[in-house]
């Protein structure tokens, strides 16, 4: 039997784990602009919901676009500043640019915002609010996101390579880097599933078509038809650095589970979403969100509000940017 002295120090320490935890995410909370701008997550919706009506893609961008900032620095806006004449900034890098988008529609929630609660809400909010608002309406469904995190001051294009995984990664890698994120790899697995609506640039994945590994042929994994009706829209020869196809050709603007049935059939467009199916563990994590549309989605929902906890600023901490794209003077 356990003493009382030690179920004593056990029940001291899981209260101080538990006091350390609700400290952490005191700063964030479900409800955070009830009382300084009550409107705030309804003023992003409109403004996502208005640019889906003009372009159905720009959803895969801002959730994109929530990933690639909470990744580099954590959730602090750091991925919406422009570069400088001293600075290449995160946006610019090979990883981002010219694939990632959406800024555009963060501009205007950012400018709606700050008519009505001028210097209260941070971009680095508005992502978070963004890409749940593009998740719930193109066929997710809507969840509670924390708030009051605080915009960062740096954005460098050198960190995108050591914190943003590549198309190219095999599974170890890609665990490796989710980890380091705080993620198991079974949400590593969850979050890929984001690759259901949007397009990729060709050049993400051309090396499949046409040398993959210095063989001159496509890569063996890849279904021959898929390959064959994406070599007629990446030709070897372009010199189009714009050519995209969708990643899920037959549902590119609807949240769904074909992206696990497209890598079942071989028809994964990165390496780094048909290398799912090389290892036992992913590979029945792929089945198992196949088969349940609805599970899928809910794990997605609070994987997306787990990423949007990593490294925030809060408090004292950052700033409030007037504009999303540059630091306040």
């Amino acid at each position: 039997m356990v003493s009382s002295k030690k179920l004593t120090q056990l029940c001291v320490t899981f209260w101080v784990a538990v006091l350390f935890c609700r400290s952490v995410q005191s700063h964030l909370q479900v409800g955070f602009y009830r009382n300084s701008c009550r409107r705030a997550e309804s003023i992003v919706r409109g403004a996502v919901r208005d640019a889906l009506r003009q372009d159905r893609g720009v959803a895969a961008g801002l959730v994109r676009l929530h990933f690639h900032d909470c990744f580099v620095r954590g959730c602090e806006g750091s991925v919406l500043l422009d570069s400088t004449s001293s600075n290449k900034a995160e946006k610019d890098s090979p990883a981002n640019y010219p694939s990632l988008r959406g800024f555009e529609v963060i501009d205007d929630a950012k400018a709606r915002l700050e008519a009505e609660c001028k210097g209260v809400v941070s971009c680095a909010d508005i992502l978070a609010f963004a890409a749940r608002d593009s998740f719930d309406l193109t066929g997710g469904f809507d969840y509670d996101v924390q708030a009051g995190r605080r915009d960062g001051i740096v954005s460098l294009a050198s960190e995108t390579y050591s914190n943003l995984p590549p198309p190219t990664f095999n599974v170890d890698q890609l665990t490796r880097r989710f980890s380091e994120k705080g993620f198991t790899q079974e949400e590593m697995v969850t979050l890929s599933g984001a690759h259901t609506i949007g397009n990729s640039n060709c050049r993400s994945f051309t090396y499949r078509l046409y040398n993959f590994s210095g063989t001159n042929s496509q890569d063996p994994s890849l279904d021959s038809k898929y390959a064959a009706s994406l070599r007629k829209s990446c030709p070897q020869d372009s010199t189009d650095p714009n050519l995209e196809v969708p990643m899920d050709t037959r549902t590119p603007t609807i949240i769904d589970v074909n992206y696990y049935k497209d890598i079942l059939a071989n028809r994964g467009l990165f390496s780094s979403d048909q290398i799912l199916l090389t290892n036992p563990a992913t590979a029945s994590e792929v089945k198992s969100n196949a088969r349940s549309p609805s599970g899928w989605k809910k794990k997605f929902a609070a994987a997306m509000v787990k990423m949007g906890q990593i490294e925030v600023l809060t408090g004292n901490k950052g700033e409030i940017r007037a504009n999303c794209r540059v630091i306040n003077s």
